[in-house]
């Protein structure tokens, strides 16, 4: 998810742009006026013969299909099996059954309302407004900006690749309760949480009305709008359910590290898709994105690996994996801005952080975030979010200008982050309470210690 607010309009010869003209991509001081990788809100139409030169390449639009059809399949079956493996088998269905359901329910929601709500057109710094309800107005000449002016790819791409992100990132939300929640208040929470804590937030940091946007912060792919957003509500989940029963006690380790390492290896393939994707143009852009989404995995596995073998004496597959995930999720706002080396460095950093705090900084707390979603997910994305601003810097290896202002430019990304944990705790601390005063959030202890599977779905994901 770049920093990418939507340029669609009604159809051409004329059609609103919500960004203006591309600036080149190392313009700027590295403060509000460092390119933030969009194009910001105009509010004004192309004439006709402006919108005659708009060019639509069906290169472009081929790399940007591909790219959106790689990030479903991050969730369908990569996050979904990423997380199954990691639970109990009496509970593999129930992460299946739930990373399933929330994709079909945010797809639907997003063509309701979602998208309008992130990126319709409206001029309000927290939402988009009402203006593409059920996609009013939008067609097959329906067109949207990309970063180069007078490029443009169908309004209908980038409405299908927004949707993934919207999609995936509940679904990472579910693992920091797995194996406790009843599955109508996952499916509730996730309906009333895309409303009041991703859209907003994602028109915030990506549409050019946007209040994040307008601070001058980058988030290229999802640092703050899908990792930090998930992994605060993950922790607030966490806290507010409660622990397992036994936890601590009864021995939890995953049933299945060869399907956890089969949908962590998708999610590594998918994740190519969720941030050269974000460039929006088959160009060097997106080349830079993806050769940062390989480094910056490789050093985050690395990173971990000899931590965990200089600690403990070995390495494990689980570590590989969550080195791997701490990297993706590192990596996501930096990706079109930061150098390859930057890349590593930054990836191995926040793998190493990740790597303390969910086996160190949890155990003390004594909070049950199951799958570690906010220490991978939420503390990576931190780590991600900050140190964009200042490998961004050229001395590093970024993409800023002579100018650039690294200092200034990581004070923004600080605050950027803070927001976003400020609005995501509170809407997620308020919908958890509200749902469990009114239809409840956990299971009984006796459907609990049966296993979700056959307590909430009738049947199980494995026969003797």
């Amino acid at each position: 998810m770049s920093n990418k607010s939507s340029a669609c309009g009604q159809g051409k010869p004329t059609r609103t742009r919500s960004r203006p003209a591309a600036p080149d991509r190392t313009r700027g001081t590295g403060t509000m006026n460092f390119r933030n990788l969009t194009l910001a809100a105009t509010g004004t139409a192309l004439t006709a013969t402006a919108a005659s030169a708009e060019t639509m390449d069906k290169g472009d639009v081929s790399f940007m299909i591909f790219s959106t059809v790689m990030v479903l399949f991050m969730i369908l079956p990569g996050l979904a099996l990423f997380y199954g493996g990691l639970v109990r088998s009496k509970n593999m269905l129930s992460v299946l059954t739930q990373t399933t359901m929330i994709t079909a329910l945010v797809m639907v929601v997003w063509v309701i309302y979602g998208y309008s709500f992130a990126f319709g057109g409206g001029s309000s710094p927290f939402w988009g407004g009402t203006g593409k309800l059920f996609l009013a107005g939008v067609t097959m000449d329906s067109m949207a900006a990309t970063f180069t002016d007078g490029v443009v790819i169908p309004e209908f791409v980038f409405i299908a690749f927004q949707m993934t992100f919207a999609a995936i990132t509940p679904a990472l939300i579910i693992g920091a309760f797995a194996e406790r929640i009843k599955f109508s208040a996952v499916m509730v929470f996730t309906l009333l949480w895309v409303t009041f804590a991703y859209f907003p937030i994602a028109h915030m940091v990506w549409d050019g009305a946007g209040y994040i946007f307008n601070m001058g912060a980058l988030d290229f792919a999802g640092g703050t709008v899908v990792h930090i957003n998930a992994g605060v509500a993950a922790l607030v989940g966490a806290i507010v359910i409660g622990q397992r029963k036994g936890y601590g006690k009864d021995m939890m380790a995953p049933h299945s590290m060869t399907l956890t390492l089969v949908g962590a290896g998708i999610l590594w393939v998918g994740w190519f898709g969720f941030n050269a994707g974000s460039n929006l143009e088959a160009n060097g852009g997106a080349g830079l994105a993806m050769i940062n989404t390989f480094t910056a995995t490789a050093g985050a596995i690395l990173g971990w690996t000899i931590v965990e073998g200089s600690i403990r004496g070995k390495v494990s597959l689980l570590g590989a994996a969550s080195g791997m995930i701490a990297g993706l999720v590192a990596v996501t706002p930096a990706a079109g801005s930061v150098g390859p080396v930057g890349a590593i460095v930054l990836g191995a950093g926040a793998s190493i952080v990740c790597f303390f705090f969910v086996t160190t900084v949890k155990n003390k707390l004594g909070y049950d975030d199951s799958l570690d979603v906010f220490g991978i997910h939420g503390v990576g994305g931190i780590i991600g979010a900050v140190g964009t601003g200042i490998f961004t810097a050229p001395s590093l290896g970024g993409i800023g200008d002579a100018e650039y202002d690294m200092v200034g430019q990581t004070l923004i990304q600080a605050q950027a982050v803070g927001i976003t944990i400020v609005w995501t705790a509170v809407v997620s601390f308020v919908l958890f309470k509200a749902i469990d005063m009114t239809i409840g959030l956990r299971v009984s202890e006796e459907d609990e210690a049966r296993g979700l599977d056959l307590a909430t779905h009738g049947e199980a994901a494995y026969h003797n």
